[in-house]
């Protein structure tokens, strides 16, 4: 058990003769109880502070734990962003080339009907240049003719055609 002020306040010595100065010994013994008291205080304040950094210690330390742990968290909610993201690119990328392919079937198909309409507008041209044709020429044949005043229309079938259409 360490030895306390008190022990040493109530320290009796033998006496013999020849001994040391009592005074002395009781200014020494004095002194020596202030610097004891002195260095219990400031032990128990250094244990307090100890304990104090102690504290803040397991303090520090769990929110580093926690900060570790919300690190770990925010790492795996990113790689799981990034890696929704990736699908759903993967995912909008299909859908356009879908929708390419659509509309390029669409033109394809709209294509082959504007060409098969040019074609037949083609035929009808060419039919309606070769009644025009007929036409004129019936005309310039009927302008050829000396009697073209006179004309019966029913000895002229290529007139007969063009009046009715």
């Amino acid at each position: 058990m360490p030895l306390t002020p008190l022990d040493i306040h109530n320290k009796e010595f033998g006496r013999r003769l020849r001994g040391y100065d009592e005074d002395e010994v009781n200014e020494f013994l004095d002194q020596v109880i202030k610097d004891y008291e002195t260095i219990i205080r400031e032990n128990k304040e250094l244990q307090n502070q100890i304990l104090n950094m102690q504290e803040k210690l397991n303090h520090f330390s769990n929110i580093e734990e926690t900060l570790s742990k919300t690190i770990i968290v925010a790492q795996e909610a990113a790689d799981e962003v990034r890696n929704n993201a990736k699908k759903e690119a993967q995912l909008i990328i299909k859908e356009a080339e879908k929708n390419a392919d659509r509309i390029i079937n669409d033109s394809l198909s709209k294509s082959r009907k504007v060409s098969v309409e040019v074609e037949e507008l083609k035929k009808q041209a060419s039919i309606f240049r070769a009644r025009f044709r007929t036409l004129v020429e019936a005309q310039l044949e009927l302008l050829s003719q000396d009697d073209w005043r006179t004309l019966d229309p029913g000895q002229h079938p290529e007139l007969e055609q063009l009046s009715r259409g």
